[in-house]
C-alpha cells in the first residue's frame, strides 16, 4: 500500500502544473453530490448519515445495515457487506464520527482514535465538555494523518502497553498547578485550556510565538513520540545527532537558559522556529510539527483542485544542494513538495493579510531546516539508513 507521501507525491508531478480536476483525499463528497466536510457525521443537504472511514481516509455516505445499530457505505455494490458501527463517543461531547469495522469477533467499543485517550475532562462539568469536543477535532485530524502516512498508531491502554500512544486530557485545578502540556514515555498530557481560544492568544501572545493552535500541538507533542519509536533506537540516531545536535545535553539546562536568555541571535539561519533552538529534542518535533503541516495542507490544497497554473507569484525554487541526502531517489519529488508548499503559503498568506488576519504560515525555512525536514520524510518514509549516514550529516 503507497504510503500518503508517496501518493501526494505522484499527485503533485501528475496535477501541480497542470489543469485538473479536485481530487479526493480531503474532499469529500455525500451521495447527493454535495460537499461534506472532515468533522460532518450528517450531510446537511439531504441528512444521509456520514462516517470516516479510516480504510479509505474518507467521509462516507452511511445506509443503515441489517443488525441493529450497524451501517454500511452507500457505494458498496456487489459481494459481502461490510458492516460497521460508529465509536462509542458518537453521541458523547466528543461527538465522534469515526466507524468500526464489525468483525467475526466483538468490535472494539472505540474507534482507533478514541482508543488512543487515557484520561478525558470531567464530563460533568458544562465548560470542559466544550473544550474536550474542541480537543477531539484536532486529534481526529493528527490520527487520520499518522494512518495515511503508514506511522505506527497503537494505544497504550490495551493494545500496545510498551510502545504505544496515549492522551491524557488534563485541567489543572484551581488551587493545584498548571498542568503542563507535554510527552513522556508514549503518553501526551494537554493542557484543556489550550482549547480555550482566548486563553491560548493570551499565552500565545505572552510568549511571543507567531502560531499556537491545538493541532501544533499535536503534532509537535506527537513528534517527541515518533523520535523515541524511529530514532532513538535505530541506525537513525547518529546522523540525527550530526544533523540535530547531541540529545544527551541537559534538558532541564537547555528550558532554563531558553526562558532566560531567550533563543539565539541566528535562530532564523539554523531552526525553523525559535523554539527549536533550544534542544535538540524540540528542533526534531518542531520541525516534525512543521513536516505534518506541510504534507497535510498541500494535500489539502490538492484534494480542492488548487492549480499552481494559476499562482501569480514568484518564488526562488529550492534546489538539491539544501538537501541532507541529494541524491537519493526520492529527492525530486520531495522538492516537488517543498516548493509546492512555498509557492502555495506565499498566496495564502496574502489572502490572511486581506482578510486582516495573521499570516497563515509565519515561517521562513532556511537552508539547514530544509535539510531537516527531507530527513524527517526519509525516517518516515521508512528509508533505509545510509551507510554514509554520519559523514553525509556533517
Amino acid at each position: 500500500m503507497p504510503t500518503r507521501f508517496e501518493t501526494l507525491s505522484t499527485r503533485l508531478r501528475n496535477l501541480w502544473k497542470p489543469r485538473k480536476q479536485p481530487t479526493a483525499s480531503r474532499a469529500y463528497r455525500c451521495q447527493c453530490g454535495r460537499p461534506v466536510f472532515f468533522r460532518n457525521s450528517e450531510c446537511l443537504a439531504c441528512n444521509t448519515p456520514l462516517g470516516y472511514e479510516t480504510e479509505h481516509a474518507k467521509v462516507l455516505p452511511l445506509q443503515r445495515g441489517p443488525d441493529e445499530g450497524t451501517w454500511q457505505l452507500c457505494q458498496d455494490a456487489g459481494g459481502p457487506r461490510q458492516l460497521y458501527r460508529r465509536c462509542g463517543n458518537f453521541d458523547t461531547a466528543a461527538g465522534c464520527n469515526w466507524l468500526i469495522p464489525v468483525t467475526a469477533g466483538e468490535a472494539p467499543a472505540l474507534c482507533a482514535a478514541c482508543r488512543l485517550n487515557r484520561t478525558i475532562p470531567d464530563v460533568g462539568n458544562s465548560e470542559h465538555r466544550q473544550l474536550w469536543a474542541r480537543v477531539e477535532v484536532a486529534k481526529r485530524r493528527l490520527v487520520s494523518q499518522l494512518l495515511a502516512l503508514n506511522l505506527p498508531v497503537k494505544s497504550k491502554v490495551g493494545e500496545d502497553p510498551e510502545r504505544g500512544l496515549c492522551f491524557d486530557f488534563l485541567a489543572s485545578p484551581p488551587d493545584g498547578p498548571r498542568v503542563m502540556t507535554g510527552h513522556a514515555d508514549g503518553v501526551i498530557t494537554l493542557n484543556i485550556e489550550e482549547a480555550d481560544d482566548p486563553t491560548r492568544e493570551r499565552i500565545r501572545a505572552a510568549m511571543r510565538e507567531p502560531y499556537r493552535t491545538l493541532l501544533g500541538h499535536f503534532r509537535h507533542e506527537v513528534g517527541h513520540y515518533y523520535w523515541d519509536r524511529l530514532v532513538r533506537d535505530s541506525g537513525w540516531l547518529a546522523p540525527f545527532r550530526e544533523l540535530f545536535g547531541d540529545e544527551q545535553q541537559d534538558y532541564a539546562a537547555a528550558l532554563k537558559a531558553n526562558y532566560e536568555q531567550g533563543p539565539p541571535a541566528d535562530w532564523p539561519q539554523r531552526f525553523v522556529s525559535a523554539y527549536a533552538s533550544m534542544h535538540p529534542w524540540e528542533d526534531w518535533a518542531e520541525t516534525w510539527a512543521h513536516y505534518l503541516h506541510m504534507v497535510d495542507t498541500v494535500d489539502t490544497a490538492l484534494s480542492f483542485g488548487i492549480d499552481a497554473d494559476e499562482v501569480e507569484i514568484e518564488a526562488e525554487a529550492w534546489g538539491t544542494d539544501a538537501l541532507w541526502w541529494p541524491d537519493h531517489p526520492t529527492a525530486e519529488s520531495f522538492l516537488r513538495f517543498l516548493n509546492a508548499w512555498v509557492e502555495l503559503t506565499a498566496v495564502l498568506n496574502e489572502m490572511s493579510r486581506s482578510m486582516g488576519q495573521h499570516d497563515f504560515y509565519p515561517f521562513v525555512l532556511p537552508r539547514v531546516a530544509v535539510a531537516k525536514l527531507q530527513f524527517i520524510h526519509l525516517v518516515v518514509n521508512g528509508v533505509p539508513v545510509p551507510a554514509s549516514a554520519a559523514s553525509r550529516a556533517a
